[in-house]
């Protein structure tokens, strides 16, 4: 039976919306007070209360468990000599779509995770986040050189198409089972300036929950021989392309001023502060590229812990800011009758199936945590991920200054460094800022004079 979900006539909403409302009968809550004053073993332990880890899981993550295996990792990688780990926390407070998630992030700078969950703790008092995942299309890329006849060349391509679809599917049956499989073909002729001219092919393949590069290079190396019958040319490069701009996300959030109340400073304020740092990176460059870095500090993080390519994710976010010739941000912000009003839209190819998904142990733990079920919504979450980290940068910029939040959570880090036992942990670290001396040698420092 075909998988609704990917029928190109959107008889999909009706089909995802009833597997939402089925799935969320025993959905936990994002919302968890004083999370981060616990400790370690006090996280876990309540995590396992509420249902959304097992006595299993809380092994695995105290470190009881096997995580990734070095022999499993052999087979992943070439001249494996080991296992590099990082930190995994939760994102929480999250509101995408009406449903909560608890997301989960690995990465090992300090405040990334703080920002996110402060951030959709204030988003979702208005709602949370709106996303939707324009699809699950990717392009593999055939270029053609050397035809005698290139507007022959590329009618006969078009002239062929149903032809190289067929051919295409019959490469992977099992695509086309789950609703999948090629959607169309595309070719563009390339002739710019002293650079060789040249005949593009682009496959269009729907790849349903997988990220699917490995799916389209087969396609694309399948179907080669074919193309270069009709083009009478000589097929060169046959690969996917990371800008998945026909796989985009866009997330979306409205938050009242009275919402952005920050300390000292009026929500209004802090609205106005937000949007004035966003035109600075609608404008600039060297602003935007900074600004986008920030946006992929969460979304790499729920990446890397879902277990995929963040470097795909960051090549296809990026060159899509450019597509016009020109860098711009991944999101903006502005103020609209009483409201900061927040965008973002970026290409996300993103699986739940495949890949290190099925082999890395603690993958899985995160994917059973978040609760996603496909593609389009893990992407999704990504993309409300992003908008809230963006938030929450342009928010510190706009207030205090963003090394006053960050310094307070790097000191953590330093103080740990220096061997800070997790008694003595918030005494050294309110030393460290108070002195205005977060470095390890003075955290080594205290820490001697509170053992004496």
């Amino acid at each position: 039976m075909l998988d609704t979900r990917y029928d190109e006539n959107d008889v999909s909403e009706a089909v995802a919306k009833a597997k939402r409302e089925r799935s969320d009968v025993d959905r936990p809550g994002s919302r968890i007070s004083g999370f981060y004053r616990m400790s370690l073993a006090e996280r876990l332990n309540l995590l396992v209360e509420r249902g959304i880890i097992d006595e299993q899981d809380a092994a695995l993550l105290r470190g009881a468990g096997s995580g990734l295996d070095v022999e499993v990792a052999n087979q992943m990688v070439e001249n494996t000599i080991g296992v590099l780990e990082l930190p995994l926390g939760l994102g929480l407070n999250f509101k995408v779509n009406d449903r909560d998630y608890l997301v989960p992030m690995a990465v090992e700078e300090p405040s990334i995770i703080a920002a996110v969950s402060h951030v959709a703790k204030i988003a979702r008092q208005s709602g949370g986040f709106e996303a939707k995942c324009e699809g699950s299309t990717m392009i593999g890329q055939i270029q053609v050189v050397g035809c005698d006849d290139w507007e022959g060349a590329q009618q006969a391509v078009l002239d062929a198409k149903e032809q190289i679809m067929k051919a295409s599917d019959a490469l992977h049956p099992k695509m086309v089972e789950r609703g999948g499989g090629v959607r169309d073909v595309e070719v563009r002729l390339l002739d710019e300036g002293d650079f060789r001219r040249m005949l593009i092919v682009h496959v269009l393949i729907d790849t349903c929950d997988a990220m699917g590069a490995n799916l389209i290079n087969t396609v694309a190396e399948g179907v080669a021989p074919m193309i270069e019958e009709l083009t009478g040319g000589q097929v060169f490069l046959r690969i996917l392309s990371n800008l998945a701009d026909r796989r985009k996300v866009r997330a979306t959030c409205r938050i009242p001023f009275e919402d952005l109340d920050w300390k000292d400073y009026d929500g209004a304020e802090v609205a106005r502060g937000i949007e004035l740092a966003s035109q600075f990176a609608e404008v600039d460059p060297y602003r935007a590229a900074t600004h986008n870095k920030g946006i992929m500090n969460g979304i790499g993080a729920v990446c890397v812990a879902t277990g995929n390519d963040w470097r795909a994710l960051e090549a296809g976010a990026h060159a899509y800011c450019a597509r016009d010739g020109r860098y711009r941000p991944m999101a903006t912000w502005h103020v609209e009758e009483g409201f900061l009003v927040g965008e973002l839209e970026i290409p996300l190819a993103v699986g739940t199936v495949g890949g290190p998904i099925r082999l890395h142990p603690t993958v899985q733990l995160a994917h059973r945590v978040l609760r996603v079920d496909g593609a389009d919504e893990l992407a999704e979450v990504m993309g409300a991920v992003g908008l809230a980290q963006n938030m929450g940068a342009l928010k510190a910029l706009a207030t205090e200054g963003i090394q006053r939040g960050h310094m307070s959570l790097h000191a953590r880090t330093v103080a740990a460094t220096a061997g800070a036992e997790p008694g003595e942990m918030d005494e050294v670290v309110r030393r460290l800022i108070e002195e205005d001396e977060v470095k390890v040698h003075r955290a080594r420092e205290i820490l001697a004079e509170l053992r004496q």
